[in-house]
């Protein structure tokens, strides 16, 4: 079965607008570079640089919770480690995320934005070869289009993928049928992955990537049009090598025993 690689995407901080690539580069057991490389705690979390470790989503600013955080278009030039935030194309806070300073001038602006929400005052973390992802492992999110179109069509109105945070997005898999590729391997020229897992969805697909309005039930409607809270699986790394967009990859999918694998 060959796979096209529609899209990719890294997220520099956890919760915040997705970037999207024309190209990466990927490490074996490794995330997208940057991808979830900072946090904003929301509270006290306990989360020790010098020995980082996976802490809970809840620890942290997020659009299942936090969905004012759509409305903010964000940028991160990883070599300068500037971060930039921006809504309706005005600059509202930008700072290097490196330096105390230019962490300090986003937090004031998180700290003024979030005042209602925070559990204390906001900051950024980060640890070198962290990820906050929302697994322990260092995988990426894989999202098929086909299984997107068929929720399209069940609902009758259209979704945008980006609702679901991946960092991988493919067509040319029959819907669903990512989840027979847990456990198996998806490889292409220059990478290979395999399937970890299912990824159950949250209350931040409910959120509009764009306007931040919770207009949608989607695991609920998961849950009634097909009896799960699936979508999408994580794969992890297993040969490094780079991936770009229209990149073809090949999956050897099992027999199916129904007309969908749930």
């Amino acid at each position: 079965m060959e796979i096209r690689v529609a899209g990719l995407y890294r997220y520099p901080v956890k919760g915040f607008s997705p970037e999207a690539l024309d190209r990466t580069d990927l490490a074996p057991g490794m995330t997208v570079p940057w991808d979830r490389a900072f946090a904003v705690e929301n509270g006290a979390s306990g989360f020790d640089p010098a020995s980082p470790s996976y802490f809970p989503k809840i620890r942290f600013l997020m659009l299942m919770k936090n969905a004012g955080v759509a409305r903010l278009s964000t940028r991160f030039d990883p070599e300068s480690r500037h971060f930039t935030i921006l809504e309706d194309g005005v600059l509202q806070a930008e700072g290097r995320l490196d330096t105390p300073d230019g962490r300090a001038a986003v937090e004031t602006f998180l700290a003024g934005r979030f005042a209602d929400e925070l559990r204390g005052a906001p900051r950024i973390l980060a640890a070198p070869g962290h990820s906050f992802s929302d697994v322990a492992a260092k995988v990426l999110h894989l999202v098929n289009l086909d299984s997107l179109r068929d929720l399209e069509r069940q609902l009758g109105r259209p979704v945008d993928p980006l609702r679901f945070r991946a960092n991988l997005y493919v067509e040319g898999l029959p819907a669903w049928s990512e989840f027979d590729l847990v456990g198996r391997t998806i490889a292409g020229p220059g990478v290979a992955f395999e399937g970890v897992k299912r990824t159950e969805r949250c209350a931040a697909t409910n959120v509009d990537p764009t306007t931040g309005e919770r207009d949608m039930t989607l695991p609920r409607s998961l849950m009634g049009l097909y009896g799960h809270t699936d979508f999408g699986i994580y794969v992890r790394v297993t040969r490094g090598g780079a991936l770009s967009v229209g990149d073809r990859l090949a999956a050897d999918l099992p027999q199916r025993t129904g007309d969908l694998p749930f």
